[in-house]
């Protein structure tokens, strides 16, 4: 731990309990004077004065006392609907990816997990570009079975956010030359689906830091629709029809939302307009719109997973790696899909400092789809 108190990490801390100085100035009972020169680094806060901070922004009293954390930048992290998010939702976002990122650097330091393989087609329209990767991934035309499990095989560092909120849907970041993608969980699984084809496109289609705007935006949803829901099989399987109990049953193969398929559908030439306006009326009439009816099984992090399988079998609890990463539990539970260091099937990521003949090897061929 350093011996100097780091301002950078209150601010950090600040932001994701999205707080204002102002706020955590009433919650501690110290002078917005005093916490500006906190925050500034011209001084440095008494024993007293840290705990209370501490105890306000539910952090460790350590964690004030560690180096500086690195964090997606406001340009280069692919924020959705700028006009509506607030400065105080896309500063909890960036914080807790800074969070995500410490622990990402942990275990890497202790655990190898696939190399980044994200094919790369700048100005290539999305269709063409979702046809491309999954030729590239041997998908061909079949379903995805698991977008997080697709991306993790892939090297995409894959985290959780739980904001509850409709703008913070999900996020990513180039952090060199390593990706990240965060999934808000308090989503349907047919929308974090979704969202998660959609960073994909990011990532794909768009260069490092220059991810905003509407264009980007649309090319970035054409290309998660294709992704899903591949033309040739959507032409050989999909119903013929305009009639939502139709479009619910078969949904299931993709996986996707009924509005998602609906739009799909329509784009491909299997619905008319007017069957389309019909079916999205009745779509939102029903509330399909945020309760997905048939929903699918939430999705969740396989590498996370596994990553807790083998610190469970070194005796290592939640508590433990959360204290090495100076967080609480619950700020860790929030970043890994909520797991636990519980059993889970599947082998394939161990400790590096395992023996070979102890266990499998720590980057295996992944089947995720």
């Amino acid at each position: 731990m350093a011996a100097v108190f780091n301002p950078t990490r209150l601010d950090l801390a600040r932001r994701r309990r999205g707080l204002t100085k102002a706020a955590l100035a009433k919650a501690t009972s110290l002078s917005l004077r005093t916490l500006s020169h906190y925050h500034a680094g011209t001084r440095e806060p008494s024993t007293t004065a840290t705990t209370k901070l501490a105890d306000a922004l539910r952090f460790p009293w350590e964690f004030f006392y560690g180096p500086t954390l690195e964090e997606p930048s406001a340009d280069g992290a692919s924020f959705r609907a700028l006009s509506t998010l607030t400065a105080r939702q896309q500063g909890q976002a960036r914080a807790a990816g800074a969070l995500a990122w410490a622990l990402s650097d942990w275990i890497s330091a202790s655990f190898t997990v696939p190399d980044p393989d994200i094919p790369r087609y700048r100005g290539v329209d999305p269709e063409t570009a979702a046809v491309a990767v999954r030729s590239e991934w041997g998908l061909g035309e079949k379903p995805v079975r698991n977008m997080i499990h697709l991306l993790e095989a892939h090297g995409v560092r894959v985290f959780s956010l739980t904001e509850d909120t409709v703008e913070m849907d999900a996020f990513s970041a180039w952090r060199g030359n390593t990706p990240y993608v965060f999934l808000n969980t308090m989503k349907s699984a047919e929308r974090s689906r979704m969202d998660a084809a959609h960073e994909l496109a990011h990532l794909v289609l768009h260069t490092k830091g220059d991810v905003r705007g509407r264009e980007a935006e649309k090319e970035a949803d054409l290309f998660g629709s294709a992704f899903l829901m591949p033309q040739g099989s959507i032409l050989a399987e999909a119903p013929r029809g305009g009639r939502l109990n139709q479009i619910i049953e078969a949904k299931r193969r993709w996986m996707v939302s009924a509005a998602n398929l609906t739009y799909r559908m329509h784009k491909l030439g299997l619905l008319s307009d007017w069957q389309y306006r019909v079916l999205f009326m009745e779509i939102g009439r029903k509330g399909y719109r945020t309760h997905e009816p048939n929903g699918a099984q939430g999705e969740t992090s396989q590498v996370l997973a596994k990553v807790f399988k083998a610190l469970r079998e070194d005796g290592m609890t939640m508590g433990q790696v959360a204290r090495k990463l100076n967080i609480l539990p619950d700020e860790l539970s929030k970043a890994v899909f909520g797991l636990v260091l519980t059993p889970v099937m599947g082998g394939g990521i161990t400790d590096k400092n395992t023996p070979q003949q102890e266990g499998p090897r720590l980057r295996p061929r992944l089947r995720l789809v």
